[in-house]
């Protein structure tokens, strides 16, 4: 047997006073969750798909010193199979079942209504609105509401980017109740590198479910080709940001009337690690011109949105940091952050991507891909701040997510 670990959801954690490393499927195929001790990380890096268990064995001895018993190595193998956690045949029936019926269904549910946001459509609207009543949101007065063609908006969690959220789609409103089709791109945390994945299938919110953009969808799909554009659809179905930015979205479709008529293009977006590694050039990837095109000719004369669903840095401790954030360092992030705002509302993406390239994207923007891809598809734009915030993250205040909002002309 030569076993072969999936790409996993892994965090340490302390449980009954110990460090445990906790596994889990980033797809939610089986909602098993593993605990294993510290020295099965070393195990987990050797089952690539290159190594049988003997192989395993001599190994682990080599890079530790300690021995391994095939007992107790079958033993993890087999849990790790049984989590579906493996590239093997039973993965794959379960993978396969789990898209069908993700394709079959009269729509994606919102996989958050209940938990980040409430899932009564009444409760979801009032709060909403009182959203924007504290946050002192009003209609933004710079440019003509026609001018309006693109959207930076958060994706993290409402409780902590409230704020920003309702400035950002009340400044966006008058373009949301002009738009025919809004093309939105989210950041796919499970993704592969570079990777652009549509979905055929309706998003909905508490209020219903909005019309997908099936020929635009297609479009992409065949510049991408069929097989790469949908090899990894099923992120979809648990992938938050787009669902964070469309609640808002729909809000305001609705208020305008305009909930029914309105389709949207749903797109995740790969990491971006390869690019700003310098592995690989962004501006060189054919994939992402191939796409911005086949998406400029599908929604071609129409009224069209584009929206990246997008946070911005993760720093401090709770994302691998050594060092908590005290006021100079938040001082210190927002002259950062203002500065990749800078490039953003210049409109090019290449300007964007430039200096996080440089930097390895060291502050971990992991709003970069859609924001790119909005800026590419859009060509030609300037943009507006319109919001900007920390958000605290983990324990003590040491750690936080950078948002903003701008929107693009």
């Amino acid at each position: 047997m030569v076993p072969k670990l999936r790409p996993v959801e892994s965090r340490w954690v302390e449980h009954h006073g110990q460090p445990m490393l906790l596994l889990r499927d980033p797809l939610r195929l089986t909602d098993q969750i593993l605990l294993l001790p510290p020295t099965a990380s070393v195990v987990l890096s050797l089952i690539d798909g290159q190594r049988d268990l003997a192989a395993i064995r001599a190994a682990f001895q080599l890079r530790t010193g300690m021995t391994l018993s095939l007992s107790a190595l079958e033993d993890l193998v087999a849990k790790l199979d049984e989590a579906l956690l493996l590239e093997t045949p039973r993965y794959y029936a379960a993978r396969q079942a789990a898209l069908t019926a993700f394709r079959t269904a009269p729509y994606r549910p919102p996989a958050l209504a209940g938990e980040t946001y409430p899932a009564d459509p009444e409760e979801l609207e009032a709060l909403l609105e009182r959203f924007i009543e504290q946050a002192g949101a009003s209609a933004h007065v710079g440019a003509p509401v026609a001018a309006w063609r693109g959207v930076i908006s958060p994706h993290i969690d409402y409780a902590r980017g409230w704020a920003v959220y309702a400035r950002t789609w009340q400044a966006a409103s008058a373009a949301v109740a002009e738009a025919e089709t809004v093309v939105i791109f989210g950041t796919d945390h499970a993704g592969s590198p570079g990777s652009l994945t549509p979905t055929r299938q309706r998003y909905a919110t508490p209020w219903g479910a909005l019309e997908t953009d099936c020929a635009a969808v297609n479009a992409l799909a065949e510049a991408l080709s069929e097989e790469r554009a949908f090899a990894e659809e099923l992120h979809h179905r648990y992938e938050h940001s787009i669902e964070l930015a469309l609640v808002w979205l729909h809000f305001w479709l609705r208020r305008a009337g305009r909930d029914g008529s309105c389709r949207i293009v749903p797109i995740l977006c790969g990491s971006f690690h390869p690019y700003t590694q310098g592995e690989r050039c962004a501006t060189q990837e054919p994939t992402f011109e191939q796409a911005a095109a086949a998406l400029r000719d599908a929604t071609a004369g129409r009224r069209t949105l584009v929206v990246a669903a997008a946070d911005l840095c993760h720093v401090g401790p709770e994302f691998g940091d050594i060092q908590p954030l005290g006021p100079v360092e938040k001082i210190l992030l927002k002259q950062h952050d203002m500065a990749v705002l800078e490039t953003i509302c210049s409109g090019d993406a290449d300007a964007f991507l430039a200096p996080l390239v440089e930097e390895q994207d060291r502050r971990r923007v992991c709003g970069l891909p859609p924001i790119y891809m909005t800026l590419r598809l859009l060509g030609s734009s300037r943009g507006e701040v319109v919001a900007y915030d920390q958000c605290p993250a983990g324990a003590g205040n040491g750690s936080v997510v950078s948002i903003a909002g701008v929107l693009l002309r």
